[in-house]
């Protein structure tokens, strides 16, 4: 299916949250107040490694309109978070790691008075060692940044013998490629509202994909039990896995309970970039070989990615690296080891795309160098080398199996954009689209990349779901899951699913997400799993559902019960003649039904967990969506700066269940992709960020995106698939960046091997063109 935003039909609704959206009607968690609200601010490191010699608060607690003053003394429970590892102070007692360290948190009366309270703390620093180079973190004469050392994790992949295949390739490529640190850039920066409640609850308003998640670790810091904690964690003005760990709840919930009152914390654009997650920079050493006739024969590779201060996600960032510098190609040697460092950079974490942005970045990099080395078109050379359907995973692992490569390389090979490269005489001569009308020095490319993305959080890890689905009171099919909605469609995809299995309209529906009180644990928002998830848990809960409502409806009229069936307001009777329906006929609505149910009549709820591979291999997945994507780009050879031109993206997930969704996806990743690609690096020198804001860190804008992107969605998937729509969340994301670096080889000759894209290499001298007689 060829999606546009001009396609019609009755899968094309209306986002149920849109016009709230754009009108600014909507209340983001933290636009939020309440009455007699303090307001919170963290006192965090000035040195990126140091020893806290003294902590002096009595100042700003003394100070008029300071309510609470707090540091790791009023911490009740464990004075540690991390999602994975707890290997993060909420407030520092002895050492601090990074810049984004907090130390000491204060609540008053009005921001300001909050503000100036943090000056008059007074914190004595001894000045130690900064470590940023991951290397040098590995030697032993560095400082232990943690107890156990400076190494987070490790990975390691061993198949044939990948060193002795190496030598007796007929081409080898060997390459080093580098990625940067991207901030996840949300519009909502962290924040949220912390109510003491007069009952001895806690509720939390607070952006985040992981409600319960944030309630378990809360619970852990006051030393309290969950069920005393309220999350709520809709809507959310933006996430793409920035939110899915903790970071001003610490702090506002011992704030909010020290003063007894309601705290806000917001953290500004610069606090977000000092104290917020960013993408793993990775450094990929690739050795991959070849025989005389292009198949792959070796890959060797090696992955050092610095996780900052603090694991958070970092170990299954790495695992996911690992698994994905495999790609979807078939290998007979394969030797791949990963190690995530600590450094006293800013923490990395969970980003769109999880490590597979760098990792196929690399791979696909080395799949365009050996097909120019052999002289094979670049598609050609990697249909030869595809895993079939029935290969196992990149780990060695049972996956299930689907078409979805073979599919998306066919689609690609027959769209537009593609046909256009291979129409010219000489496809791999640089140069060859530039227009006749352009400048000499405007230089232009297409190129394609390759992507199997794994969802869900892969083997060996907890990945509940589940969902409730009831008639609530006011007479409306009630479905409840614990996905939080960010940004990414994801109530109006749950709308479209529950119009299609019960035939009703979007009245007749109502949506519950994101409240730790009112739904029940579905697993988190992350890893590309809600949709699947949702689908799954309603087909679960649909017979039992329309089993009890038809029963109730037939005890009520008496109508045989056959004869009945959900629809638009409640139940109809339906008359069949060689099962071809011939009448329809409203019966009774569900607000009547409900009003009839005794206590929890209509209310079931489903528990599971998602699939995972049967094969006991540490992250490996088991569900992979699949996806190839074209580019096309111009080259300023004078200025070095690279336009995307048009895109092209085909991606083999399953229905598509919300068409403009889809689409919002793709566009979305791409946007994210571009920044990663061309523009976006949070430089740090010596631990600190060199940039601080959003006027010297370029994220991509509408003119940058000012282009043609056509996306098809590839439906199809086995007879009797169990599992229904994969997630598309990141594939947008992953694939776009080395489809981009193979357009710039085409239109210049050079090879990129790290991101973002540094102009300089773009840049022909003024006396080349002077000697060619073109005067720039």
């Amino acid at each position: 299916m060829l999606l546009n935003r001009q396609n019609s039909g009755e899968r094309w609704r209306k986002r149920r949250d849109g016009k709230e959206k754009v009108t600014g009607e909507l209340r983001y968690l933290t636009d939020m107040t309440a009455e007699g609200m303090l307001y919170g601010r963290v006192l965090r490191s000035s040195h990126p490694h140091a020893r806290i010699l003294s902590l002096d608060t009595s100042a700003a607690e003394n100070h008029e309109g300071v309510v609470a003053v707090i540091t790791h003394r009023d911490v009740p429970g464990l004075n540690r978070f991390g999602i994975a590892v707890p290997d993060q102070p909420a407030l520092c007692e002895d050492t601090v790691r990074y810049i984004g360290d907090a130390i000491a948190a204060v609540a008053a009366i009005t921001p300001e008075i909050a503000a100036y309270a943090l000056s008059l703390i007074r914190v004595e620093y001894e000045v130690m060692e900064t470590i940023t180079d991951p290397m040098r973190a590995l030697e032993d004469t560095a400082p232990r940044l943690h107890p156990q050392g400076n190494v987070l994790h490790r990975t390691q992949v061993k198949h044939g013998d990948a060193a002795r295949a190496l030598q007796n390739c007929a081409y080898v490529v060997k390459e080093i490629y580098s990625t940067p640190r991207q901030m996840h850039a949300y519009m909502e920066t962290e924040g949220g509202l912390f109510i003491p409640e007069p009952d001895g609850r806690l509720t939390v308003y607070a952006p985040t994909q992981h409600g319960y998640k944030d309630r378990m670790q809360i619970a852990r810091i006051l030393d309290w039990e969950e069920e005393r904690i309220r999350v709520i964690s809709s809507p959310i003005g933006g996430s793409f896995g920035g939110k899915d760990e903790l970071n001003v709840q610490p702090y506002g919930s011992l704030l909010a309970l020290k003063s007894g009152r309601p705290v806000k914390m917001h953290n500004s654009r610069m606090e977000s970039v000092r104290a917020g997650l960013k993408r793993h920079p990775m450094k990929i050493e690739m050795e991959t070989g070849m025989d005389e006739h292009g198949r792959l024969k070796a890959h060797r590779v090696r992955i050092v990615a610095d996780t900052g201060a603090y694991a958070t996600l970092g170990a299954p960032v790495l695992n996911f690296a690992t698994e994905h510098c495999m790609g979807p190609y078939r290998w007979e040697h394969m030797d791949v080891e990963g190690i995530s460092v600590y450094t006293n950079n800013g923490v990395s974490g969970e980003f769109r795309g999880f490590g597979g942005n760098q990792a196929i970045f690399a791979m696909e990099g080395q799949m365009d160098r050996l097909a120019e080395l052999i002289g094979m078109d670049p598609w050609e050379f990697r249909m030869l080398n595809r895993r079939y359907p029935d290969d196992p995973g990149p780990l060695q692992q049972e996956i299930w199996r689907t078409n979805g490569l073979e599919q998306v390389m066919q689609a690609l090979a027959q769209s537009s954009l593609w046909q256009r490269r291979r129409a010219m005489s000489d496809p791999s001569a640089y140069d060859f689209l530039s227009d006749a009308s352009s400048p000499p020095w405007i230089k232009r490319g297409i190129g394609a990349a390759l992507a199997m993305h794994g969802a869900g959080l892969g083997y060996g890890i907890d990945d509940p779901a589940g969902g409730r689905l009831s008639l609530n009171a006011a007479g409306q099919i009630e479905a409840a899951f614990s996905y939080e909605e960010f940004g990414q469609g994801l109530i109006t995809t749950l709308e479209i699913m529950l119009m299609d299995l019960f035939h009703c309209t979007s009245e007749d529906i109502s949506i519950v997400i994101g409240d730790t009180d009112r739904v029940p644990h579905s697993g988190s928002s992350t890893a590309s799993r809600s949709t699947t998830m949702a689908w799954m848990g309603l087909q679960r809960l649909k017979n039992p559902f329309l089993q009890a409502i038809l029963q109730k409806a037939h005890d009520m009229t008496g109508i045989p019960l056959e004869q009945l069936t959900t629809g638009e307001q409640g139940i109809w009777q339906v008359t069949l003649e060689d099962d071809t329906e011939v009448s329809r006929e409203w019966v009774i609505s569900y607000r009547e039904i409900a009003a009839e149910a005794q206590g929890n009549e209509f209310t079931f709820d489903t528990k599971f967990s998602y699939p995972t591979t049967p094969d006991e291999v540490v992250g490996g997945h088991f569900l992979y969506t699949y996806a190839a994507v074209a580019a096309e780009v111009e080259v300023n050879t004078l200025s070095g700066h690279v336009r995307l031109l048009d895109t092209y993206h085909t991606v083999a997930a399953g229905p598509a269940i919300n068409p403009m969704g889809f689409i919002g996806q793709i566009e979305g990743g791409s946007v994210m992709a571009l920044g990663f690609t061309l523009t976006e690096d949070a430089v740090m020198e010596e631990g600190h960020y060199m940039t601080r804001n959003m006027d010297t860190y370029m994220i991509p804008g509408i003119q940058d995106m000012h282009t043609s992107l056509e996306v098809e969605a590839i439906e199809d998937l086995p007879e009797n698939d169990p599992f229904g729509p994969r997630g598309i969340g990141e594939i947008g994301s992953v694939a776009l960046a080395p489809a981009i670096t193979a357009a710039i080889r085409q239109a210049t000759g050079t090879w990129v091997t790290q991101l973002p894209v540094a102009r300089d290499q773009l840049i022909r001298p003024a006396g080349v063109w002077q000697q060619e007689g073109v005067r720039p």
